[in-house]
């Protein structure tokens, strides 16, 4: 179905590298003023992000609720600073406006909060997002739309059933406008996802759920970009991206250390990830 784009969607050129720092450093900066946690499962999904609001997704920052736009759920909740990081960075709300996270009466919920312009649906309990997004891509099926539906689970998350009924459903109604992303950092919130409940062979699964499948280094951003722009890979088939990343990505005490699940950055360890991630300034023009 033939769409007209808006002028604020024809020029997203800037450098996706720095605009993944400035995300991570948004993220660290919230969490540490926020006396919050999840820094870890919010960096691992950076470049992710970074690349959907940069360089895939058809959005509209003038126009939040943009009739057109594409839809994206973030099924992992607790990740939310990096989407308010991401969300801000491209211009739906104030930089400044990131200071409220976390505080009494803030729409900023340390769980990602529909009240924030840009935000689809609110989540925190897991296993939620993909049967959304999935409803989500059959009514624009149905209703005859072109956008697409985008998903971003985490990988301890798979191993809620809601998820693989979901996979179930949008196969059999041949969801192709659906794609969703599982970020596979190996790490879930007190151990490794494989000792928790394994999940190997995840792919195959996938696959044998009638999927079309596709892997990629989560932190490669052209790789990422180019698997992305060309769902669906399979007509009649809902695409599934596995992104094999690393908690922590990008702070290098965080990086594979599940206990970064749910400590909080401060003295030491929020001065070295500050100047590990640099003084990348939100919303600078990188291009």
């Amino acid at each position: 179905m033939a769409s007209s784009v808006p002028s604020t969607l024809t020029d997203r050129s800037g450098d996706l590298k720095h605009r993944a720092t400035r995300i991570r450093r948004l993220c660290v900066e919230m969490v540490a003023r926020a006396g919050a946690s999840h820094i870890g499962s919010a960096l691992s999904i950076a470049d992710i992000v970074a690349v959907l609001y940069g360089r895939v997704m058809r959005i509209d920052p003038a126009d939040p609720a943009w009739r057109e736009r594409d839809r994206f759920l973030l099924s992992k909740g607790h990740a939310c600073v990096a989407v308010y990081a991401a969300l801000a960075d491209a211009g739906f709300l104030p930089i400044e406006q990131l200071e409220a996270y976390g505080r009494d009466g803030s729409v900023l919920m340390s769980h990602i909060s529909h009240k924030v312009p840009g935000v689809e649906f609110s989540t925190g309990s897991l296993g939620h997002g993909l049967p959304f997004a999935t409803g989500k891509a059959l009514a624009a099926a149905r209703s005859g739309q072109a956008w697409r539906s985008f998903v971003l689970l985490g990988d301890g998350e798979m191993a809620e059933g809601s998820n693989w009924e979901a996979m179930m459903f949008a196969a059999h109604h041949g969801l192709d406008n659906l794609v969703g992303i599982i970020d596979y950092n190996k790490l879930q919130s007190l151990t490794s996802v494989a000792e928790t409940l394994g999940l190997e062979p995840l792919p195959a699964k996938i696959a044998a759920f009638g999927w079309s499948v596709r892997e990629v280094d989560g932190h490669d951003h052209a790789a990422l970009a180019d698997a992305l722009n060309a769902a669906p890979w399979e007509a009649g088939k809902p695409s599934m991206l596995v992104a094999h990343t690393i908690k922590g990505k990008g702070v290098s005490y965080m990086e594979n250390q599940v206990a970064w699940h749910y400590r909080t950055p401060s003295g030491d360890h929020l001065a070295q990830a500050r100047a590990e991630l640099g003084t990348a300034e939100p919303g600078a023009d990188d291009a």
